[in-house]
């Protein structure tokens, strides 16, 4: 059903630099407001401030202003920034690989697997597991997922989108239940805090856990927005990329990997956010159309946008206490699927 919306021509107007221009001033903006909006409530000149002290121009307002900008918030936005974009890329890339809309990073069991790496290191410490820490055990939870997906998936040496679904959504459902076993081993003082992280969150971002992220994620979007040609002969089937000179079986494999190392990062930082992988694609394409070339660019700093919004509004709507972000990303992405289904049966 989902797969035949397309945007309107009139919302597709727009040159692509400019819906580029827009929705980087849109995340500045937002960003801004992230930085500045919490429990502690800054101007924008002290947050200023803080940032030209940190390069050595000038002295920031008080302490511990420069405490909660720069060693808290600022990590947090460029956390939910970086996971924003990368679930989105990794869901445009999952949703071009299978030709499904409907995919996402969970779909081929990477998110699961992740979550289950993560869950693992988080009950049994990392020195009972070769001192891995959270963002590393979601790595190799979702390597080893990706592997067993690879594996199971392929058929006489190749591997096909059906059998790739079918692996995926078995083997997620193991390592959910991997995840579920595990939580109930974990101490009572630690399932609250993990039931939160499953859930997603960035609370704990900071400095020295954003690098590899932020660079994985960056590489990936730009290999991706190499790829935007090969993505739409993919969509028009088999036969027609092949007669365009594209490698299936290099195509497949190479988004696989990516889609599923974005996931895995971004498990990595955020927790198990869902929905934005998801829903955020089709919001893309509603604005620039279906063509790759302009959907990866737009959904990386929509998402991007999206995930920062959603974690300004999970911290405050309860403030002192804090909402996992999953919340608000089910419940924008419920009735915006509502409305893609209304606006399908209309057309």
């Amino acid at each position: 059903m989902l797969t035949r919306i397309r945007s309107d021509p009139s919302r597709t107007r727009l040159p692509l630099g400019g819906w580029v221009a827009l929705l980087a001033l849109i995340l500045l903006a937002v960003a801004v407001l992230g930085v500045c909006v919490g429990s502690v409530p800054l101007p924008v000149g002290d947050v200023v401030q803080v940032v030209l002290a940190k390069v050595g121009i000038g002295t920031p307002t008080s302490p511990l202003n420069a405490v909660i900008v720069w060693d808290y918030r600022i990590p947090r936005v460029i956390a939910a920034m970086t996971a924003g974009a990368g679930l989105t890329v990794s869901g445009i890339a999952l949703q071009g690989l299978v030709r499904n809309p409907l995919a996402d990073p969970y779909v081929v069991g990477v998110s699961s697997g992740a979550s289950f790496g993560a869950v693992l290191v988080m009950v049994a410490g990392g020195g009972a597991l070769l001192g891995l820490g959270v963002p590393a055990g979601a790595f190799a939870g979702a390597v080893l997922v990706l592997t067993l997906v690879f594996l199971f998936a392929q058929r006489r040496g190749a591997f096909t989108d059906n059998r790739l679904v079918l692996a995926g959504v078995a083997l997620g459902y193991i390592a959910a239940a991997g995840t579920s076993f595990v939580q109930l081993q974990a101490k009572p003082g630690q399932l609250t805090g993990i039931l939160f992280w499953t859930l997603g969150s960035v609370s704990g971002a900071r400095w020295n856990s954003l690098p590899i992220p932020v660079t994985v994620i960056l590489v990936c979007v730009l290999w991706l927005l190499t790829q935007g040609r090969a993505l739409n002969a993919l969509s028009l089937g088999d036969d027609a990329a092949t007669a365009v000179g594209v490698h299936l079986r290099r195509l497949r494999l190479s988004l696989l990997l990516v889609a599923a190392l974005c996931a895995a990062v971004t498990v990595g930082i955020a927790g198990g956010v869902g929905f934005v992988g998801l829903i955020i694609p089709h919001a893309a394409r509603l604005l620039v159309g279906a063509d790759h070339r302009r959907v990866l660019p737009v959904g990386a700093l929509l998402g991007a946008v999206f995930l920062v919004a959603v974690d300004l509004v999970a911290r405050t709507a309860g403030s002192p206490h804090e909402f996992p972000l999953t919340i608000f990303t089910a419940l924008a992405g419920g009735p915006f699927f509502l409305f893609l289904m209304q606006r399908e049966r209309g057309q």
